[in-house]
């Protein structure tokens, strides 16, 4: 068996941090189980909190939210956010107050490890795509070190998409009824956090693309997004998410990525397409740490490693997952013991036909 690949959080939980301690409430805690599609509370989890199931949000003004400082600027309208979004400079905030900003939003200013830039809301603060058929709700295009926290993303292709970006913050937001996939981080984009989101309803344009969290490029996609070399989005934190309702993967890992971390996500695979999925979370890429994740409900198996393009989907390893996968599948399937896969005896899979692995586990 491999090793077990260094976790070390470096930049990336600095930043969660600094947000966790600069900022008051924006964001809802998840629901637990499987609920219908309204929004959660706007009550602010902290990191290492478990999402729990609330009511609706209250529509709290945006400088009660996000914590209003010199620097800030508030808008309310959608040219307001798209003016502000194109002024913004490194060390501002912008607040958006509850209400409906509809189109496709960009940011391309980076703000630095110093002076991030945040964006946010609370739930009531809807940025609503156009329409599922194309366009990226928010795109932060070359927009390091940028904090978007505790607002709604509604509708749209892709509802928040990062190009090439480091050191950003995607927390606490609940994003939903996409035509593809909630969140990808894409084009070399790492170091970054993605923490106690709401995914729910993707899919609805094309289901084979309705992932909840996509990190990287499929190799046919290289040439596209990344001069045809791997997409290497590396040393991502996918952490403490409750996704559903994804009609592909809650968590779908790229080959081309190295080094990411899925801990603490609540996962449900209720409303999965078999031809677009098998499992929550499927990773091809290299040294993932995969640990303290609850799935519920998987057409085949909970967690599964492939390896779709030569020298990737290797070395990851699973530790303390429950899997109660409800299916006639693998708790943890791995495509092949030549993977280098650790799984730890730890792990625990509930109603898995197959049960917990097809290559046996490791008391590590």
């Amino acid at each position: 068996m491999r090793s077990r690949p260094n976790t070390t959080a470096g930049p990336a939980l600095a930043l969660l941090a600094l947000v966790i301690a600069g900022c008051s409430a924006a964001s809802g805690a998840a629901p637990t189980s499987r609920p219908a599609t309204s929004a959660p509370a706007s009550a602010r989890p902290t990191a290492s909190a478990r999402p729990t199931a609330s009511a609706p949000p209250t529509a709290s003004s945006s400088s009660e939210s996000c914590g209003a400082h010199a620097g800030s600027s508030v808008v309310s309208t959608a040219a307001e956010l798209t003016h502000a979004l194109s002024a913004a400079r490194p060390g501002e905030t912008i607040l958006l107050e509850p209400g409906v900003y509809e189109g496709n939003f960009t940011a391309s200013t980076p703000g630095t490890a110093a002076a991030p830039i945040t964006l946010c809301g609370n739930r009531s603060a809807i940025l609503q795509g156009p329409g599922i058929n194309n366009g990226y709700v928010l795109h932060l295009d070359h927009a390091s070190y940028w904090q978007v926290e505790g607002f709604t993303v509604e509708g749209g292709q892709k509802g928040v998409v990062t190009d090439d970006v480091t050191h950003d913050l995607i927390y606490g937001l609940y994003v939903h009824g996409t035509g593809d996939e909630a969140i990808h981080l894409r084009s070399f984009s790492s170091y970054n956090v993605v923490s106690h989101n709401v995914i729910r309803d993707t899919g609805l344009l094309v289901p084979f693309f309705g992932e909840g969290i996509y990190v990287g490029s499929a190799n046919k996609n290289w040439c596209r997004y990344t001069d045809c070399q791997p997409d290497r989005s590396d040393h991502n934190r996918i952490i403490d998410n409750n996704i559903a309702d994804t009609t592909a993967e809650n968590i779908d890992i790229k080959e081309g990525t190295t080094g990411g971390v899925i801990s603490g996500n609540i996962l449900n695979g209720t409303g999965m397409v078999a031809s677009a999925a098998t499992s929550w979370v499927n990773v091809k890429g290299n040294d993932w740490l995969v640990e303290d994740n609850t799935g519920t409900h998987s057409i085949d198996n909970g967690f599964s490693v492939h390896q779709v393009y030569p020298g990737w989907g290797l070395d990851n390893v699973f530790i303390d997952n429950k899997a109660v996968v409800d299916g006639p599948g693998f708790g943890i399937y791995v495509q092949s013991h030549h993977l280098g896969t650790l799984v730890s005896c730890s792990n625990v899979a509930i109603g898995a036909g197959g049960g917990l692995t097809n290559i046996g586990c490791s008391n590590v």
